[in-house]
């Protein structure tokens, strides 16, 4: 038998890549496994959002994650051939985050990035490996994974974490309900190389009547992803090809294709897991929720369970935080979950409505009013903070006490460019300490000698950073006392500075880091 490792992942795509990593850099033993022989080779999911890329960031992996995708500039809108509007994305967030857009970065593409990193770290995807069933104790999760040769070996974790798709072996074993539904309507997607007014670095999308378009663009000349429906006359195959669908998409919108490097059928389903957590045991990703493509947002809801859980996981198995923390991760992102499932369900039903009036909509509606209100800024700031996920907050979470100036605990640390104007080594903004991946205080202003001391008794870093102007437009207040948790949401609010209720909040949480 195996030693006994901290934490066993089934799972190896991007949901559990992360979890994998995070909790490397962060020392604890893990062991990855899939199904599979070889990691994706089709691009899958293409989407990848600023919250992400802060979260890469912290582990050291945004930079390359950017030189590898291509930055989301702009929406073309169609109507019958030809193009009735144009909705600039540039900067689209700029103010709220160190990555003020949209990256195109093809899930098969990340995959192989975070391979290559826990690689570095001497962690491998053990593939060929399935596992089959698993028992829980007082101290453990006891795992039955049958190996590449067929032999079945028992091995022994601190922690399991399901990151096993839609079809969880994980979640099934648990009894955990996956209540939801789905789509009658079938889709398509398609990786392909062509020429044409389409192929030119930016989105498009249909307005048409008959179907739902969209064109999204890759990296590298002429490559783009067709994501469309298949209409019923196309239906009469069981198994649609592109030969059923590229009449439709060269109809509707002026595109050459020339080679087509992948095509697959899909149904569109929503559903939420009952429960993300039993005892040792923890489902992330599709695993807990699956829901519609709108908005790219299922494998960085993935990611973002993955970061959650690790660091929570890493806090208490090196002893710096109370088992207690690990409740969290359901509350935090059940409730997300749900949400997204509802708001993605909504704007789905929206996008692929039929009949007269999704047409008048459509066709008459939408390519006025859309351009028109993406004059505004703060359309733009709302659209950047919803589809970014760094509006996602916790006020509700047992780890979110307090506010101070317009910051309440639980919402993100919000993102200040400091212009050199920090105590802090001439930091660039007040995101680059959260490196460390561990609590920290913040202080815009000037700190007190009792808080320095306080800090230094439990080992807290302390980031005093010169206060300026932006720092009030940020919502933060002077001289407040800020706690940031290792994932970069701001756990405990102080405007008064008291250290006592600080060392109260460690207190109660068990938070020792020394």
């Amino acid at each position: 038998m195996p030693a006994k490792i901290h934490v066993l992942i089934a799972g190896a795509g991007p949901t559990g890549l992360v979890l994998a990593l995070w909790l490397a850099k962060s020392g604890l033993t893990v062991r990855i496994i899939d199904k599979t022989n070889a990691p994706g080779t089709t691009s899958r999911a293409i989407l990848f959002h600023a919250r992400n890329l802060e979260f890469y960031d912290q582990m050291g992996i945004a930079q390359p994650a950017v030189e590898r995708g291509v930055e989301f500039s702009a929406v073309n809108l169609w109507r019958n051939g030809a193009r009735v509007g144009r909705i600039s994305f540039a900067d689209l967030g700029a103010g709220v985050s160190p990555y003020p857009y949209v990256l195109i970065f093809p899930q098969d593409q990340q995959e192989q990035l975070l391979i290559e990193q826990l690689a570095a770290l001497g962690v491998y995807v053990e593939r060929n490996r399935e596992l089959l069933s698993f028992t829980q104790t007082a101290d453990g999760v006891q795992a039955l994974v049958k190996d590449d040769h067929g032999d079945e070996q028992r091995w022994n974790a601190d922690y399991l974490a399901g990151c096993d798709g839609a079809h969880s072996r994980v979640r099934e074993t648990l009894g955990v309900g996956f209540p939801g539904g789905g789509y009658d309507d079938l889709y398509y997607v398609a990786d392909i190389e062509a020429e044409g007014a389409v192929a030119n670095g930016e989105m498009h999308g249909a307005l048409d009547d008959s179907e739902f378009l969209a064109i999204f663009p890759m990296k590298g000349r002429g490559r783009v992803r067709l994501v469309g429906q298949v209409l019923p006359r196309a239906r009469q195959n069981p198994h649609p090809s592109w030969a059923d669908v590229r009449g439709v998409v060269i109809e509707h919108l002026p595109l050459q294709v020339e080679t087509v490097r992948w095509f697959s059928t899909y149904h569109v389903g929503h559903r939420v897991a009952e429960s993300f957590r039993g005892g040792r045991v923890f489902l992330l990703g599709d695993a807990a929720h699956i829901h519609s493509p709108v908005g790219g947002q299922g494998m960085n809801t993935g990611i973002g369970d993955a970061v959650n859980l690790a660091w929570k996981l890493a806090a208490v198995v090196r002893g710096h935080a109370g088992d207690a923390i690990l409740d969290t991760y359901e509350t935090e992102r059940i409730a997300f979950a749900r949400a997204l499932v509802r708001t993605t369900d909504r704007a789905f039903q929206f996008v692929s409505a039929r009949g007269p009036f999704a047409k008048r909509i459509r066709l008459a509606i939408v390519p006025i009013v859309v351009p028109f209100l993406f004059r505004f800024r703060a359309v733009h700031r709302l659209l950047f903070r919803t589809l970014s996920q760094t509006a996602i907050r916790y006020p509700q979470s047992a780890l979110s006490v307090g506010q101070a100036g317009r910051v309440r605990a639980g919402d993100r640390l919000p993102w200040i460019p400091l212009a050199g104007q920090t105590a802090a080594a001439s930091a660039p903004d007040n995101f680059t300490s959260l490196r460390s991946r561990d609590w920290q205080v913040h202080v815009y202003g000037r700190p007190s000698r009792a808080l320095d001391e306080a800090c230094t008794a439990r080992g807290l870093a302390l980031q005093a950073f010169a206060w300026d102007a932006s720092m009030r437009r940020a919502g933060v207040r002077r001289d407040a006392v800020y706690l940031v948790r290792p994932d970069g949401y701001v756990a405990f609010a102080d405007r008064t500075a008291v250290v006592a209720s600080l060392a109260r909040y460690l207190d109660d949480h068990r938070i020792h880091l020394n």
